[in-house]
């Protein structure tokens, strides 16, 4: 199966990338082994047979020899605690820039020109890095974390226009959202209430597609029509396309959670764990974006 979340399309952890490709086939002289191209898989069938020194199971010694059971090889392989440190340090920088906007780029009347034209530069250049990290073979933390401090400007700055001069308290509500959808997805996905699977992958990539396709229309329309354009972003469709906004980032999110899942099983290298903190992290941003931009529509109709 491919990769399912196109942030991961480039370099992804799917069955097509090199790290799972599978051939059963037998090779001369020992087990089946894969062969596709996967540095990382390990052979099928029984790996005592040919070693008598080879790792048994938890609890069950060497009798002849005695000897303790021996953890398996993980160097340089991507473990769960790389993909939560890494996407820790990808939030917090995107958090820090995010708060010293908030401090220092002050939406008042005398100053709010100056600073929603610097968030929407730094908006534009996260778009950029992002892109460029999207199409890259390997993850590069760098690139990563540049796009995370710019992206953090933008939402330090969008979320304090909102907050001060729409709706008291958005911000704070837009953070509780976003960990309430992240914490129902992944308990939802754990619990197998969520199947991630072909038909799974087709409907949400159609559904974004057609969701992108209708935004980029509507702000076709504002800027050459002024206004909102055909009112996909205000008023009842505002809230509706909110609503699907938010939906379409919680199953990003299940999409997400299968990745790592697969880089895990399929031992993926340590460095991919960078790659997860990135598409963890813009589908993150998505869904903070649309509960910020619903609050601020549910504040203007008031």
């Amino acid at each position: 199966m491919r990769s399912r979340n196109p942030v991961f399309s480039r370099r992804g952890f799917s069955r097509d990338n090199g790290y799972a490709g599978f051939n059963t086939a037998p090779q001369a002289g020992g087990p089946a082994v894969a062969t596709q191209g996967n540095p990382y898989a390990q052979p099928t069938g029984n790996p005592y047979a040919q070693n008598p020194y080879a790792q048994k199971p938890y609890g069950q010694q060497d009798v002849q020899h005695g000897a303790p059971p021996q953890a398996p090889a993980t160097a340089g392989r991507m473990t769960i605690d790389d993909v939560v440190m890494r996407t820790g340090t990808t939030l917090g920088v995107l958090v820090v820039f995010a708060a010293l906007a908030w401090a220092l780029l002050p939406v008042d009347d005398a100053n709010l020109g100056r600073s929603y034209g610097i968030g929407i530069g730094a908006a534009l250049i996260a778009m950029v890095l992002g892109f460029v990290q999207s199409f890259k073979r390997k993850a590069a933390p760098a690139l990563i974390l540049t796009y995370a401090a710019f992206e953090g400007v933008f939402l330090g700055v969008i979320s304090s226009v909102v907050d001060n001069r729409i709706a008291d308290g958005a911000a704070m509500q837009a953070v509780l959202g976003t960990m309430a959808v992240f914490v129902g997805v992944l308990v939802a996905y754990k619990a197998g209430w969520i199947r991630v699977n072909r038909r799974f992958y087709g409907f949400v990539m159609a559904a974004a597609l057609g969701f992108i396709l209708l935004m980029a229309v509507n702000l076709l329309f504002a800027v050459f029509g002024g206004g909102d354009g055909l009112g996909f972003r205000s008023g009842p469709l505002g809230i509706v396309f909110g609503v699907v906004g938010i939906i379409l980032g919680a199953c990003f999110l299940a999409l997400d959670f299968k990745q790592v899942e697969d880089g895990l099983a399929y031992g993926a290298p340590r460095e991919e764990a960078w790659l997860a903190a990135f598409g963890l992290t813009l589908t993150l941003v998505w869904i903070y974006l649309e509960f910020l931009r619903l609050i601020a529509i549910f504040s203007s109709s008031d």
